[in-house]
């Protein structure tokens, strides 16, 4: 299932992360391992957020996501489940 992932980073864990450097390869260690479709970085509510679209195939998946985000950077971590423009018709087309 699609998902879209927001977490949205303590500042002050992501300014610790930034100073020593390690920001850029937290990130990449965390694309890399996650495979994402898309991935979006940006500020959301005045705070750094990564948005990432995910396929989850069994929600025994979710605690191996979202704990380096809780660990590491002490977010808030949210996932619901998203679908695209092909998902969505097929949705609709079942509802006639």
């Amino acid at each position: 299932m699609r998902v879209m992932l927001k977490a949205t980073l303590d500042t002050e864990k992501s300014n610790e992360a930034i100073r020593s450097g390690k920001l850029p390869e937290m990130m990449q260690e965390t694309i890399e391992r996650l495979h994402p479709e898309a991935a979006y970085f940006g500020p959301l509510g005045g705070r750094r957020t990564c948005l990432l679209v995910l396929d989850v195939e069994d929600s025994s998946q979710i605690p191996p996501i979202g704990e380096p985000f809780f660990s590491q950077f002490d977010a808030e971590v949210e996932m619901t489940p998203v679908m695209n423009a092909d998902d969505l018709r097929k949705g609709l087309s079942e509802l006639r």
